[in-house]
This record gives structure tokens, C-alpha cells and sequence, in this order.
């Protein structure tokens, strides 16, 4: 028992100094490659890379220092990892979240996604987490609102994922537009129709390939990409929403030129009114 304890106490030690010592060799690498490439996305891929290796490089030699033992410490060992495995149950969970990431890619670095509540820009993978810059929230437009949210890897088992960039790389958005019932809305929808496919028709062609693309690996089909235009009745006026195709970080830019266009448009003609809450009294 001494000599198995003595055993124990000197594996430790080694096991701690292995750890240092490849965290001290990352730190270095990552270090050195940083300041050697100019390219952060190339840079962000030899970081999974170093980090890949580095765990399975500490795992064999835990292995050999822990092993070497023989068969009198395999009571002692098969405690010791079944202690840690209930101890270390979520760490041990991102693991296998982290491996299912990195072979059935379900985003990558620079992809935007919805997980659970939280949308963002992915800006780093890690074995127990991933990183997002945080988009919407209190920012309309899913604009970026400069916070960085740290996700355990584990939410991909529990928690819906949705992918703005992978497969169909573009999304649907929408812009309603409120005239007077007094408005002649027929000319309204018209000219919203002209404006939405000035702005946003160029995409079609481009759009089409993409769908052609993504429908080798996904059920994706869609019978119209051109902008269209709905009429609805609302409280106070005839509601126009234009419908239309964009890229996923291009929604608030292009909401506003449509939406300046529409003004210029509007302001040319005098049986046309934007709607807004009114109160009538009538004696």
C-alpha cells in the first residue's frame, strides 16, 4: 500500500506538470501564429487544430503515466475515473459536444446562428465552449450589439440550432408599409413593387444557383425568389408589406434604402399618405 500511494502521488505530480506544460506550449503557438498571418480566419482554424492535438496528445501521455501501474492500481484507477466522470459529468458532456461540432459541422467560425434565445456571429470553437457576438436583443435589425456570449457546447444537444449562413445563405425579410384608406394603395403597391425589385431582384440569378446548391444536401425548394408584395387592412390604413431576398447581415442596410427610396417615391405624389394612429370624432 505505501509504494501504491507513493505511486499515486508521483503520477499526480506528472499529470500536473504534462498539463502545464502543454497549455505553456499553446499559449506559445498560438502566440507565434498570431502575429506571423494577417488571415483571422486561417489563423482561428490552426487554433482548432492545436487545440485537437493538444487534447489527444495530453490524453496519451495521461494514459502512459496513469497505465504504468499495472494491475494493482486497476481497483484504485477504476475508482478514481469513475469519481471523476460524475464529478466532471458537463465537462466530459462538451467533449463529445466538441467532437460532434467538429465532424458533423453544424456551424463553423463565421457562420451567424440562433441557439436556444441567443443569436450571433460565431467567433471562436472550444473544447468545452463556443464564443458568438451577440446580434439583436435590444438592436433592431439583428445588428451586433458588441457582447461576447460564451455557450457551452452541450446546448447543441438540448437546444434548437438554426443556421443563417450554412445551406441557403440567404434569408426572407420584410417591410410593411402603411397607407391611408384615403391613399390610392393600388399605385402605393405598384411602386413598392418597382422599388423592391430595383433593390433586391439583382439577387435572384444568385439566389438560384444557391438553392440549386443546397438542395443536393438539404429539402430546399422555393417556387419565386422575386420581391412580391402583400395587401392587408389594418386599424388605421391599407397595410403593403414588401417581401424580399437578402444576405443574413445585410437586413438593416438594405431596409434602409428601400425604406429611404420609398420616401423619395411617396413624397412625388399627393394622393399617396404613410398612415399613422388617428383619432376621428364625428358630431
Amino acid at each position: 500500500m505505501p509504494d501504491i500511494n507513493h505511486d499515486i502521488i508521483f503520477n499526480i505530480i506528472w499529470s500536473i506538470v504534462l498539463i502545464l506544460s502543454i497549455q505553456g506550449l499553446k499559449s506559445f503557438l498560438f502566440k507565434l501564429i498570431h502575429a506571423k498571418t494577417e488571415d483571422v480566419s486561417a489563423f482561428h482554424k490552426a487554433k482548432r487544430v492545436i487545440n485537437f492535438s493538444a487534447f489527444f496528445i495530453t490524453l496519451f501521455f495521461m494514459v502512459l503515466i496513469w497505465f504504468q501501474l499495472g494491475g494493482s492500481f486497476s481497483t484504485y484507477f477504476g475508482l478514481f475515473t469513475a469519481g471523476i466522470a460524475l464529478a466532471l459529468k458537463d465537462l466530459l458532456v462538451n467533449i463529445s459536444a466538441w467532437f460532434y461540432i467538429l465532424f458533423k459541422h453544424p456551424f463553423e467560425v463565421g457562420h451567424r446562428i440562433e441557439i436556444g434565445k441567443v443569436k450571433g456571429d460565431v467567433i471562436d470553437q472550444g473544447l468545452f465552449q463556443f464564443s458568438m457576438i451577440e446580434i439583436g436583443n435590444w438592436v433592431d435589425a439583428e445588428q451586433s450589439t458588441g457582447r461576447i456570449i460564451h455557450v457551452p457546447n452541450h446546448k447543441i444537444f438540448t437546444d434548437y440550432l438554426a443556421n443563417y449562413t450554412i445551406g441557403f445563405e440567404y434569408i426572407w425579410n420584410e417591410i410593411s408599409v402603411t397607407v391611408t384608406f384615403e391613399s390610392d394603395w393600388k399605385k402605393a403597391k405598384k411602386l413598392l413593387q418597382n422599388i423592391a425589385e430595383c433593390h433586391a431582384a439583382v439577387l435572384t440569378e444568385d439566389v438560384e444557383s444557391r438553392i440549386k446548391e443546397a438542395s443536393k444536401t438539404y429539402m430546399i425548394y422555393y417556387n419565386n425568389l422575386t420581391p412580391i408584395v402583400y395587401t392587408s387592412v389594418k386599424e388605421n390604413g391599407v397595410l403593403l408589406t414588401i417581401r424580399y431576398v437578402c444576405e443574413p447581415h445585410a437586413r438593416r442596410i438594405t431596409s434602409e434604402i428601400i425604406w429611404e427610396n420609398i420616401l423619395d417615391v411617396f413624397n412625388e405624389h399627393s394622393d399617396i399618405e404613410l398612415a399613422y394612429p388617428t383619432r376621428r370624432v364625428v358630431n
